[in-house]
């Protein structure tokens, strides 16, 4: 029987095969697969880290939310408040303004009157003292010539007619 060498089994270098697998494997573990496992356990941390600190950050997002919708809650019926204030006052002012407005007209109404009613007694004075003057000159004329009821007409026309220039004249 003839061999073939090709394919015959050789036990030592299976077993170096094996030894170098060992070995291989061996010195892989420990250069590469602790530090690349390191690296990941790593990277895990920090992506989990990543997680907790958004999740964190959302939490306080929501509460902070919370906190501001109230504030601004609260803004709005301030400023609703203050809006009410600021109508009731305006509303009062502008009551206290026509109240004002209205006293001042009456004093001013009242003085108007106060006036006219010095000025009309001022023209019965003035007119009472025309009258006696004029009377006072027709007596004087009957007094200086004896007249009869024609003359006396007419004098007195002519003075009727002298007051009514005069008065005419001063407007």
């Amino acid at each position: 029987m003839q061999t073939l060498d090709i394919i015959s089994v050789n036990l030592w270098n299976i077993l170096v095969s094996l030894a170098n697998l060992v070995l291989i494997f061996l010195i892989v573990k420990r250069f590469l697969f602790k530090p690349v496992q390191k690296l990941i356990d790593d990277r895990r941390a920090a992506i989990e880290g990543q997680y907790a600190a958004a999740d964190a950050a959302e939490k306080q997002a929501l509460e902070n939310r919370a906190v501001w919708e109230e504030k601004l809650r609260g803004a709005d019926e301030q400023a609703n408040s203050i809006i009410s204030d600021a109508t009731a006052t305006a509303k009062y002012r502008a009551a206290q303004i026509v109240d004002e407005a209205n006293a001042k007209a009456d004093v001013i109404a009242r003085r108007a009157e106060a006036e006219a009613a010095l000025t009309r007694k001022n023209a019965e004075e003035g007119i009472k003292r025309e009258i006696v003057e004029v009377s006072s000159a027709i007596a004087e004329r009957m007094l200086e010539r004896e007249i009869n009821a024609e003359d006396h007409r007419a004098i007195i026309d002519s003075f009727i007619g002298e007051i009514g220039e005069d008065d005419g004249g001063d407007q």
